[in-house]
């Protein structure tokens, strides 16, 4: 297991290098997105005028509040409590969200599955996981909202977070085919088997 810092946007070559168990801290800039967002970007072919090559994406719809627009403060928006939802329902978005915005990095809760490993392993990605319930900490990890942009689906709207140490994360599925969640999963399938089979019975 090994520790990354990386200063965002990251390389192709740098995501590559995680392994599962390994964790991140990342430094600079992150992305806030969620189901909406990707339906209107995908579904609706809405363009964004950020630019996320290279970038995390994670899956959220903050709770934020209105401010005066100032230099610290440039969208009028401040950081309530930046929580981490589900991420298995936006599994049919992954690949072309790597593909045609560029990201290398989701951040979600719960992992997600088989097309979201293969679009890591075809174009370099890996997923990096937040326990449940830990949004206050999360926010914590936030210093400012930079930009917005889609704010008429807001909350799913697309944000630009300033971020300052936002971890450790654990990294859950890399490029290579290791997935947290399929061991878990293969792990309990295995235990159930044995214990039908000590009280004799079938499926």
């Amino acid at each position: 297991m090994t520790h990354h810092v990386f200063e965002t946007p990251v390389t192709e070559a740098q995501v590559r290098a995680l392994r599962i168990n390994d964790t991140v801290t990342l430094e600079k800039t992150l992305f806030g997105i969620r189901d909406g967002t990707l339906i209107a970007m995908f579904d609706r072919d809405r363009r964004t005028t950020m630019d996320l090559h290279g970038h995390a994406v994670v899956h959220t719809a903050p709770n934020v509040r209105k401010i005066p627009v100032t230099n610290e403060c440039p969208t009028g928006y401040a950081p309530l409590c930046i929580g981490t939802t589900t991420s298995q329902r936006m599994e049919r978005f992954t690949r072309p969200l790597m593909e045609r915005e560029g990201v290398r990095v989701i951040i979600g809760k719960g992992g997600m599955g088989p097309l979201t490993q293969a679009a890591f392993r075809d174009l370099g990605g890996a997923y990096l996981a937040v326990i449940g319930g830990a949004a206050a900490l999360e926010t914590t990890w936030i210093e400012a909202i930079d930009e917005v942009d889609m704010d008429d689906l807001h909350p799913e709207s697309l944000w630009r977070f300033r971020i300052k140490g936002f971890g450790p994360l654990l990294v859950t599925m890399d490029s290579h085919g290791g997935s947290i969640y399929d061991r878990v999963q293969d792990e309990a399938k295995a235990r159930r088997a044995k214990i039908l089979a000590d009280l004799g019975a079938s499926e």
